[in-house]
């Protein structure tokens, strides 16, 4: 596995980038603004995204997918997870006959209630066994800055995900490969919801003692859904569950809890998006996670007050007020 293709030039997408071709592959990157793949294409930097990285010689960039694609036997999506399938639907002719497909996205699609992977095998007419998932406590300026960082590598197909693992190990990216591909998505897509409210606790003043209940009692609705979905409860203990949460929630250099910060300051969601500047994605995948877990009957009130207080305009105060005020019940 020698060439791939990174489809989408955003943080992570481009510090993925730099992982892979520090792993020895040569990496085309697409970048959707042409003046992005100009800007790489011409002085080695992203400066919209991680302006301080000088990426390696061997990352190349266009604006066309196709020219990204073609001969690509690793292909990674790393687009915004709502945008997946319209993108994915004018890609697929493009795709090597056995490529991988590597998911970065961390989201669940709104309506349908599918995961990154499902959307990729139904639109891309691809089999189950060739999707891979990374996931895991993964901020990537400090991946670009080549801090210790591990992740997960999880796939159906065992020998498929040693592949990708081989092609993502460096000094200081360590991969872990997992079967449980069920686990590691809703890790990754629930999380977000959780440092949404981390980050309003924290604007709103709130201690430790919030902040460790919100993560301890986040990961527990996550791991209810998982094992009603099927996944394995064990990964919810590991990179993708706990790793990816804590990260999340607890890093300046989260999206979604800088998000959540500006909400628990009282902004509302337009407000919070100008300030921002970026995708959170737990913003709608909060109304997607909200309609799985009810389709299965699953209780996730943390998702239910954050989806409150992102669309129907609640008040972050009154959703905390909300959570304690439920019923006791045994841990």
């Amino acid at each position: 596995m020698t060439h791939a293709a990174v489809l989408g030039a955003g943080s992570w997408g481009t510090a993925f980038a730099k992982v892979l071709a520090d792993a020895g592959r040569d990496v085309v990157v697409w970048a959707r603004r042409p003046a992005v793949a100009e800007s790489i294409r011409a002085t080695r930097t992203n400066p919209d995204y991680l302006p301080r990285l000088r990426l390696p010689a061997a990352v190349r960039a266009t604006a066309d997918a196709a020219e990204a694609i073609g001969g690509s036997d690793l292909v990674v999506l790393a687009v915004p997870s709502q945008t997946l399938r319209g993108n994915l639907a004018e890609w697929a002719r493009h795709l090597e006959p056995d490529s991988t497909l590597v998911s970065l996205m961390k989201g669940i699609e709104l309506g349908t209630t599918k995961r990154m992977s499902e959307v990729i095998v139904e639109t891309a007419g691809v089999a189950v066994d060739r999707v891979v998932v990374v996931s895991g406590p993964n901020l990537a300026p400090e991946i670009a800055d080549e801090q210790p960082a591990a992740t997960v590598v999880a796939c159906t197909d065992t020998d498929r995900a040693t592949l990708v693992q081989t092609s993502v190990n460096t000094p200081y990216f360590r991969p872990y490969t997992n079967d449980d591909v069920i686990g590691c998505e809703l890790g990754g897509a629930v999380k977000n919801v959780i440092a949404l409210a981390y980050g309003m606790t924290s604007a709103m003043g709130l201690g430790d003692n919030t902040r460790a209940t919100l993560i301890t009692r986040g990961l527990a609705e996550t791991a209810r859904l998982g094992v009603a979905l099927g996944a394995d409860p064990l990964t919810f203990a590991g990179l993708a569950g706990l790793g990816d949460l804590v990260a999340t929630c607890s890093s300046p250099f989260s999206r979604n809890r800088t998000f959540g910060e500006h909400l628990g300051r009282g902004e509302n969601l337009e407000q919070a998006q100008t300030a921002t500047r970026q995708t959170a994605e737990g913003v709608k995948s909060c109304l997607a996670i909200r309609d799985l877990s009810r389709a299965h009957g699953v209780e996730m009130p943390i998702t239910e007050q954050v989806e409150r207080v992102c669309h129907e305009g609640a008040d972050p105060r009154a959703a905390m007020a909300a959570l304690m005020s439920r019923k006791p019940r045994p841990e």
